[in-house]
């Protein structure tokens, strides 16, 4: 046995060691642990985060009887520590990358704008007259009013996917002819 355990849990109302103790409760708080996060590795990550914190508390401890649920606790508050710096981490990257995409916003416009800014407004319209209804509609919608996917959906009473897949092929019929364009002027 260790020394360091000898000498911090001598005390008598400890009747058990507290490496008898992991021997004993180990694995049902590895598990409990899986059982909560999910995954391996992390699991035994916090594994090993609760047995150090258990071992730290240990001296403290009064009541034997209740062992295992104070373990279980420990477990636990180390799962809710872990999701709470998780749920930091998400938010910072969250805030983070619409900070810079906000940012950027400003500096560079898409290249569908590009393009049409390029272009004239006449020579866009032609292309589009090119297009059929179904494709031109949203594109004129979404550019040219300025409104939003979910309003175009509503408007032309179509449902939002196929309002995205309409702009999506009205683009890539629209690339060649507006690169054509481009080329000649």
């Amino acid at each position: 046995m260790n020394p360091l355990c000898e000498d911090n849990f001598s005390d008598e109302s400890h009747s058990l060691s507290y490496e008898e103790i992991i021997k004993k409760y180990g694995k049902l708080i590895y598990h409990y642990i899986f059982s909560l996060v999910k995954h391996k590795e992390l699991a035994e990550d916090i594994y090993q985060e609760a047995l150090i914190a258990g071992y730290i508390a240990y001296p403290k401890f009064s009541d034997s009887k209740k062992i295992k649920s104070w373990l279980y606790t420990i477990a636990v508050n180390k799962c809710r520590d872990y999701w709470r710096k998780e749920k930091r981490m998400k938010r910072f990257w969250e805030e983070a990358v619409y900070t810079y995409v906000e940012e950027n916003a400003d500096t560079m416009p898409p290249p569908e704008e590009i393009i049409i800014s390029q272009c004239s407004k006449e020579e866009m319209l032609d292309t589009l007259e090119e297009l059929p209804a179904m494709y031109k509609e949203p594109l004129m919608l979404f550019y040219y009013d300025n409104r939003t996917l979910v309003e175009i959906s509503h408007q032309t009473k179509t449902p939002l996917s196929t309002v995205k897949t309409r702009m999506k092929r009205a683009k890539d019929k629209l690339k060649p002819k507006v690169a054509k364009k481009l080329v000649n002027i």
